[in-house]
């Protein structure tokens, strides 16, 4: 097989920058600085034996304050409600959709509060899958921020004297606009068909931040249904379908099926990406080519020309895009072309070209409802408000003071309007310049329908009471229209005609299952204006001016997202999949770009565009194309709340809406301040010291030749010959009686969306830390998601360069490399050095394969955590959850009510103790109980670790390895001596987590196209 590419995690590490080794080298100092490590107003710097010394006097200290036992009186359930035992889980299903990002769940609830979502398996759409948003969404319900009580002018008032104000001021307003982002429940649209219908002139107008205009635009006003199981050949114009675009987890879902290889189908689907910044997407395609903003277009054209011929000429050149064109050709039916581009002829274009193959993977005839923003109407009505035409308007979840090109417009045209009222559930920028605040439940707090696309029916149900003196919007605008009837009646109402039969036991099993079959919604109406013709879209690009200067691109991170959520922690906190960068947005830019510029990482720049200009540091990202910048959206917040406000600059007032569509590219100046400013990454806290095979990759050319020969494997010289390191031994192996527990990750079905880190974090009470102990690399997610580059380098290279002159080319880092994510938490090996150093049996092996840590006995000397080759254990260098110097990011530690939230079943951790991935033991533990109580042993697919119960694409395999007839075990059996290996395998530690080699549908030379 070919020699091992090269892999590094970040130009730090491949460049060895001088601040890169120091850190490398003080990783595990034995010296501490007391004053930042244990609060100390001595900024002198003690020993650890002095550490430990002060330790055991307050053990000793504790031990004996304990001896006097407080008294506490448990106070029991007078009546008891019937679906709620102490100690015993409830889930309801539900559907978590804030706009833009659509998922069906089950919400866990304890003693009648919330801690955790899942996927819901019965959902045809999300099939279990839920987002990194998805699984934050349950923390923003215990947000302090969120308005508590109805505000006339931000001070409290009476339900009763607003409700009395607004319909007197209603019935004289003239016209009146109703401004939400997409809104795609039925119900929902005919509670505002009935408002409007109580007050004429009312128009209602939905916008979204990312917006799909354009694509709405091009296909006749419906949003088309996308199914990418369906492509054998998929060519993506800018369009993170993975990560942001349109519906990421059903997306995901439908790639990966065609994505997972095996050896008697050693077939999968072939990815080509063009795009500006690398997103999620582009690092998971087999092919990924950088292009301008400027050149989208051009290359849409080129495209088109060659599957469909007959278009203007194009100015775009490039060999892998008349490969891709050709390869669709040849798909037919089984091709598929997206584009993520708000220019209606970049749309109109990618259509016909669907049209022309026949693409069985789009539907049109039964959309997708998750956009329906048009950037003309909110352009327009922004328009009339600044011109007072409007004389009331109604904010429901909108916010477009900040996520609107022209907020700065609208904010100053506000205090004009006759009636503004916020429906919102915060004084956000767009909220505190309305007279009157109505806050909505949160959704958990809810009913509520959703169509996501038509024929598929989903609905939301209370999981908690309301937690503030709130009122759901929708009562609200039945109240005003002068309907008595409550929501949840009218909702009931609304479904008789679509379960029809025996309502009251079909509703029952809709609530139960969380979704139905059917559809709620009108037919879609054809849009009035006629689409734009193929022939007018390629003149239309063809005639485009070139691109000249700086270019700007703006995009959507997988965790902030619009920024509706920002006041997130665990979003803030969440790493970027593809710059691991945390807490704000930057200008990403390639490394030739920056010394060209004279730029180095964490410089800040000005950046200009149409008069408005932002400040930010500078991140160097490999596969940025040359001559662009990148900058996410979603940032800049400031009135959101303690944990958003000021982080980040908000760049949405940098674009233009250009005939009726917000572009998200522009020309832009870049100006030196002088200033510096440090961005949080997480990516190279740790190393892994040139030690291999920790990721590994072949194409699918090896893997159809021979399966046994894509992975490496390394062996052990011995006497008898040469022999897997497994094999040889000093410790006396463990005999595994009952279970042995273990995991199997494959990194082909791994795209690196992060949900399994935020539903680790969820579930395991996992601290948040903030920016600045990020930069201290002290971080605490359990699991991470490594992110690894990778330069070309291939046996024919090694022969006739040498191995000096192909090691010194591998240092000069590619401009578009290759990427593998790999997710990486504790490999509870069996052999686990960890064990051995501990001086106080904190850390111990169970017999079922767990690496266990006892809380209460350790000390925090850290051995374990500098024996650990993998890197996955983390210290409490504070009391997360008491010390004042975290509560603006980990806020929801310090309060009776975000201290709800918290898993009961999982210890929070105290300052000095080490604590790492324990493979979900609670949740063990409790399928081994429930299956004890039927006398049987558990089933496989009972226990589920909260990692892999979150992953869209199943990419991480939970059981148990003793049962054979388990998914792990047979898994493992059948890619045994194939793609099976273990990280740092050489040094015999024997980890219980197994991965599987990436396998890309690519030609070795096409891995740096």
């Amino acid at each position: 097989m070919q020699e091992s590419p090269k892999y590094w995690k970040g130009i730090e590490e491949l460049e060895n920058s001088p601040e890169f080794v120091k850190n490398a080298l003080t990783e595990f100092a034995d010296f501490l600085p007391v004053k930042e490590t244990y609060g100390s107003s001595d900024a002198s710097v003690a020993p650890r034996r002095d550490f430990l010394k002060l330790m055991g006097f307050g053990l000793a200290a504790a031990t004996l304050a304990s001896c006097e036992t407080p008294i506490k009186k448990a106070i029991p359930y007078l009546n008891k409600p019937e679906e709620v035992d102490p100690g015993i889980a409830n889930f309801y299903a539900s559907t978590y959709f804030t706009g833009q990002d659509y998922n069906s769940v089950l919400v866990k609830t304890r003693e009648g509060r919330p801690i955790k979502l899942e996927g819901n398996p019965e959902s045809p759409v999300t099939r279990g899958g839920l987002s990194a948003r998805g699984q934050a969404a349950v923390l923003s319900l215990y947000d302090g921020a969120r308005l508590q009580h109805f505000a006339i002018k931000g001070q409290k008032a009476e339900k009763d004297r607003v409700d009395q104000e607004i319909r007197a001021k209603l019935a004289s307003a003239g016209r009146i606009a109703i401004v939400s982002p997409t809104i795609i429940s039925p119900s929902t649209k005919k509670v505002i068909a009935e408002f409007t219908s109580r007050y004429a002139g009312t128009e209602h107008v939905m916008y979204d931040v990312n917006s799909a205009s354009a694509l709405l635009r091009a296909n006749g006003g419906v949003l088309p249904a996308y199914d990418f199981s369906k492509a054998n050949v998929i060519v993506s114009l800018a369009a993170d379908f993975l990560g942001t675009w349109i519906s990421p987890v059903e997306f995901a879902t439908q790639y990966i099926q065609n994505r997972k290889v095996l050896s008697e189908k050693r077939t999968m689907s072939r990815h080509y990406q063009f795009e500006t910044a690398m997103s999620l997407t582009g690092s998971n395609a087999d092919v990924r080519v950088p292009v301008k903003p400027s050149e989208l277009g051009a290359a849409t054209l080129a495209l088109y020309n060659t599957v469909v011929g007959g278009g203007a000429g194009s100015s775009y050149k490039n060999d892998q895009l008349t490969k891709a064109a050709n390869e669709l050709k040849a798909a037919g039916s089984r091709g598929l072309v997206v584009s993520g581009s708000n220019d209606p002829a970049v749309q109109t274009l990618v259509a016909a070209i669907n049209t022309a193959l026949g693409s069985a993977a789009v539907d049109t005839a039964n959309p997708s409802m998750v956009r329906q923003g048009d950037d003309a109407r909110i352009d327009r009505l922004i328009t009339n408000i600044t011109t007072g035409q409007i004389g009331a308007v109604i904010f429901y979840h909108a916010n477009p003071v900040f996520d609107h090109p022209k907020g700065a417009q609208l904010a100053a045209a506000l205090p004009k309007v006759g009636l503004t009222i916020s429906l919102n559930d915060r004084l956000d920028e767009t909220g505190s310049l309305c007279q009157y605040a109505v806050p909505d439940h949160h959704w958990l707090e809810s009913w509520n329908d959703f169509e996501p696309k038509r024929g598929f029916l989903s609905l939301s149900q209370p999981a908690i009471s309301p937690l503030f003196a709130t009122r759901q919007a929708q009562d609200s605008l039945l109240t005003w229209a002068g309907n008595p009837q409550s929501y949840y009646n009218y909702l009931r109402a609304q479904w008789q005609g679509v379960l029809g039969g025996d309502f009251q036991k079909a509703w029952d099993k809709a609530v139960h299952d969380g979704v139905a079959t059917g559809t709620a919604s009108p037919a879609p109406v054809a849009q009035l204006t006629a689409p734009m013709s193929a022939a007018a879209a390629a003149q239309s690009i063809a005639s485009a001016p070139k691109g000249s200067g700086m270019e700007l691109f703006i995009y959507e991170k997988v965790g902030v997202g619009s920024g509706a959520e920002a006041n997130n922690p665990w979003l803030q906190e969440l790493p970027d999949p593809v710059s691991k960068a945390t807490w704000g947005n930057y200008v990403a830019m390639s490394q030739k770009q920056a010394k060209d510029l004279q730029l180095e990482q964490n410089d800040v720049v000005k950046v200009s565009a149409n008069g408005k200009s932002v400040e930010l540091p500078v991140l160097v990202q490999p596969g940025q194309a040359y001559g662009s910048i990148s900058i996410a959206l979603g940032y800049g917040r400031e009135k959101a709340g303690k944990v958003a406000d000021k982080v980040g600059a908000n760049v949405l007032p940098l674009t233009t809406v250009k005939d009726g569509a917000v572009s998200y590219a522009t020309t832009v100046t870049l100006e030196k301040t002088g200033a510096t400013s440090p961005i949080a990454q997480t990516q190279t806290h740790h190393t892994i010291m040139d030690r291999k095979p920790v990721v590994q990759e072949a194409t699918l050319k090896q893997y159809q030749k021979d399966p046994k020969e894509v992975t490496e494997y390394e062996k052990l010289v011995t006497p008898e010959g040469k022999v897997m390191p497994g094999k040889v031994s000093l410790w006396q192996d463990y005999e595994y009686k009952n279970h042995h527990w273990g995991m199997a990750v494959d990194l082909n079905s791994c795209i690196g969306c992060g949900s399994c880190v935020v539903g680790c974090q969820a579930e395991n009470n996992v601290a948040v830390v903030g920016k600045q102990e990020v930069i201290n690399r002290r971080e605490m997610h359990w699991m991470r998601i490594d992110r690894y580059y990778s330069s070309a380098a291939h046996k024919s290279d090694f022969e006739e360069k040498g191995k000096l002159d192909t090691y010194a080319a591998m240092e000069d880092p590619s401009e578009n490399p290759s990427v593998i994510f790999q997710p990486m938490m504790c490999q509870h090996c069996n052999h686990a050095p960890c064990e051995t150093v501990c001086p106080v049996l904190a850390t111990t092996h169970s017999s079922e394969g767990l690496n266990q840590m006892t809380y209460n006995r350790c000390v925090g000397t850290r051995y374990c955590a500098n024996n650990c080759p993998y890197k996955v254990r983390r210290f409490n260098w504070f009391s997360y959850y008491s010390n004042e110097k975290f509560e603006d990011v980990n806020g929801h530690m310090f309060t009776d009510l975000g201290r709800m939230v918290l898993n009961p079943d999982v210890t929070v951790r105290a300052r000095g103790v080490m604590e790492k991935c324990s493979m979900c033991v609670q949740r063990i533990q409790l399928g081994k109980l429930e299956a004890k109580k039927q006398k049987r042993r558990p089933q496989d697919g009972e226990i589920v670790s909260a990692c892999a119960q979150s992953c869209p694409t199943q990419a991480i395999v939970f059981g148990d390895m003793r049962d054979p007839e388990s998914r792990i075990s047979k898994l493992l059996r059948r890619e045994d001596g194939e793609r099976a290996f273990h990280v740092l395998d050489a040094i015999n530690v024997q980890p219980n987590i197994t991965y599987l080699t990436k396998i890309r549908n690519t030609d070795s030379s096409e891995f740096n196209a």
